[in-house]
């Protein structure tokens, strides 16, 4: 028992759990449950929401958003239950590493936006809803997907300073890293001035998919 509150109380055990949280491919599962067929093979190839919503199931796209940004929040908040600040913010950082390079999918997964909502909705509450409002502002302003998840990742660490919340300075900062990292041929694509708007569609004349 000794040696199992040990493992509980440490870091180490979960920044691994987090990643292995955050590591399980929902979108990939659930278009496959479904028989919406495999993602990979779909619009931009992500496994993310927005590639989900590609196949013509907005509820299928909302439940992978949910569990996408509720694996991470689980993660960090157990990691507090159990041993404290210091472990859920290994557990943040570690379940946004584990969704967008999961060992499963040959380190190949999402974007990371909706997982990062969730990890700083639960390291504070009122981050998380920041960031959500940031994502949200931007996406109605200039209707990309990819810039709204960019902005809300990269005021993260802004917002954490506003509302006092400094001592998240750094791990949001690493999180928003990991998102900008993620989010490289998008930003790429933004100022060519290629990047598709939300609702437009991602495939090409020809059927193959576009950039995403």
């Amino acid at each position: 028992m000794s040696a199992l509150q040990s493992s509980l109380s440490s870091p180490g055990f979960w920044a691994l759990a987090g990643y292995l949280l955050g590591s399980i491919p929902f979108g990939l599962l659930i278009a496959r449950a479904l028989g919406l067929g495999d993602l990979r093979r779909i619009g931009s190839g992500n496994i993310g929401a927005t590639n989900v919503l590609r196949t013509g199931s907005r509820g299928a796209a909302l439940a992978t958003f949910l569990l996408d940004a509720g694996k991470g929040a689980v993660a960090v908040l157990l990691a507090r239950w159990a041993a404290g600040e210091g472990a859920a913010q290994y557990a943040a950082l570690a379940s946004l590493i584990g969704h967008c390079f999961p060992v499963w999918l040959g380190f190949r997964g999402g974007k990371g936006v909706a997982t990062l909502l969730g990890v700083l909705a639960a390291l504070s509450w009122p981050l998380g809803l920041a960031a959500c409002a940031t994502w949200a502002v931007v996406a109605a302003v200039f209707r990309y997907s990819s810039l709204a998840g960019i902005a809300a990742a990269g005021f993260a660490p802004v917002w954490a300073f506003a509302l006092g919340e400094g001592r998240f300075f750094l791990v949001t900062a690493l999180l928003a890293i990991i998102v900008y990292v993620r989010h490289g041929g998008n930003m790429a694509r933004l100022r060519a001035g290629t990047e598709p708007r939300l609702g437009a569609n991602r495939n090409r004349p020809d059927g193959s998919p576009g950039p995403g």
